[in-house]
């Protein structure tokens, strides 16, 4: 339990800072990149704004976005490495369409959604992240359910006849619930990532909101005149990371149900 306190106090942190944060966030209240001091606690970013308070403010967006992108892949890849398992005929398609898009580097997709869907905004980061993820959870999910379709009682219900939706729901994925919280842990890192990439681009969150990768970029050209400026953001992506990776890791349940082999 004290794995997943991390994650859940910053998350709560993001989702309450604008609240608790002491100024606006588009008000300028120090001298541009000035240096820690009072009633900035962090210093000014490059409009003389409070670092400390675009941080508190910066995190719910990404965090958010991630959130539902993680949510999307994990219950997508459950579906298609599944039914992949369960059908080879299906899988070998899956696994064809999975290999093409496996072939496009995450920037370039960014890129690619941000040319064809300009005014697409959270939407388009959603939707990128989505089709950049799925490939690879649904390969990860097809491997760990190809044991478990194999096993004596999966066996048992295909030949009673039961449908495929059955076989999926009641039979096979009961029995990922490990990889499946795993894989949510992964992909909501993998999603940030992605997110705070195309933050960094400028894909998504535009000037003035508050958005950490945002943070980066806009003020990586004063980091020597105030580097929390930069360096408070980059924090707070990875420490989201890692904490999230270590509560994925403790709520993943260990073992399964038993595999029976007829006589």
């Amino acid at each position: 339990m004290l794995r997943t306190l991390p994650a859940l106090l910053l998350v709560l942190l993001a989702v309450a800072g604008p609240w608790p944060a002491p100024h606006a966030i588009d008000a300028p209240i120090t001298a541009p990149y000035a240096e820690a001091g009072d009633g900035a606690p962090l210093g000014g970013d490059q409009l003389g704004r409070d670092v400390w308070t675009r941080l508190l403010a910066g995190g719910r967006e990404l965090i958010a976005t991630s959130l539902v992108v993680a949510v999307l892949v994990t219950a997508t890849a459950a579906v298609l490495g599944t039914v992949a398992a369960l059908r080879p005929g299906i899988g070998r398609v899956i696994d064809r369409a999975a290999d093409v898009l496996m072939l496009l580097p995450p920037v370039l997709g960014i890129l690619l959604v941000a040319l064809s869907w300009p005014a697409g905004g959270r939407l388009a980061l959603v939707s990128a992240a989505y089709v950049l993820g799925v490939p690879y959870a649904v390969r990860l999910v097809a491997a760990a359910a190809a044991p478990v379709v194999a096993s004596g009682y999966v066996e048992a219900a295909t030949a009673g006849g039961e449908r495929l939706s059955h076989l999926v729901v009641r039979e096979v994925l009961p029995n990922l619930r490990a990889t499946l919280l795993a894989l949510f842990g992964l992909r909501f890192v993998a999603a940030v990532y992605v997110v705070a990439t195309a933050g960094f681009l400028q894909v998504g969150p535009q000037p003035p909101a508050a958005d950490w990768a945002l943070m980066i970029r806009e003020n990586a050209g004063g980091i020597l005149l105030n580097p929390w400026a930069v360096l408070a953001p980059s924090i707070a992506i990875g420490l989201l990371a890692m904490s999230v990776n270590l509560a994925a890791s403790a709520l993943a349940p260990h073992g399964g149900r038993k595999a029976v082999t007829p006589l």
